[in-house]
């Protein structure tokens, strides 16, 4: 696929701003009000507004329900629904045809049999994040600052294309595309000053220190 840098969690027009003229790919919304990153509707459609036609936009929801996701639609115009709650694979596909946007499921990762629970979503979902599995007692289930060992995302090869996140930031985001052959990569608290707070500068190096390793991958592969 072609090589994805997403910068979630933005929730200002300048960073918007900064991850878009970076050159950021994707660019992700959250509605999770326990979340720092949290946005309003009104927030949600000038934010998305600024963002069309310039990446794709992802609305991220947890285990949201039909009138919820209505208004996130309907607000932000999403171009893909991250689903990052305990969301079955029947209801991934409900959601997809309800809404016609395609879905995106979070997996958490913490070991090797962690990436069986991928396996009911490859086909169903339209992109798979693999992420690190929060603790327990966590509040969020992801933008915990989390990374897992990457090396077990080795062999993870779905048929679904797939974006790693979890613990990554600017100085170690090309080590995990190296490490893993992900084409596509996620970060939120890896490009904060504070939480949810994002930085332009964290955010123009690590979508600069992605499309590098990017580039050099396409080059040993060729």
């Amino acid at each position: 696929m072609t090589p994805i840098a997403k910068i979630c969690g933005l929730s200002s027009a300048t960073t918007l701003d900064a991850a878009l003229a970076a050159g950021a790919t994707m660019v992700g919304f959250v509605f999770f009000p326990k979340s720092p990153r949290n946005i309003g509707y009104e927030q949600a459609r000038a934010l998305g507004a600024q963002a069309r036609g310039r990446a794709r936009i992802v609305a991220l929801s947890v285990d949201a329900d039909d009138d919820r996701l209505a208004r996130i639609v309907e607000s932000l115009l999403p171009d893909i629904l991250q689903l990052h709650g305990r969301e079955t694979p029947s209801r991934v596909t409900e959601i997809r045809e309800r809404f016609g946007r395609p879905t995106m499921k979070a997996i958490g990762v913490a070991a090797p049999a962690d990436f069986a629970a991928a396996a009911p979503y490859d086909g169903v979902a339209d992109f798979l994040l693999i992420d690190a599995k929060p603790a327990k007692n966590a509040l969020l289930p992801g933008g915990n600052g989390l990374a897992f060992d990457w090396g077990l995302a080795r062999d993870f090869r779905p048929q679904t294309p797939w974006l790693l996140s979890g613990g990554l930031d600017p100085d170690n985001v090309a080590e995990a595309i190296t490490l893993t052959g992900a084409r596509g990569v996620d970060v939120s608290s890896g490009v904060e000053s504070a939480p949810g707070v994002k930085d332009e500068s964290k955010i123009r190096a690590f979508v600069a220190a992605a499309r590098g390793a990017f580039q050099r991958a396409t080059e040993r592969v060729g």
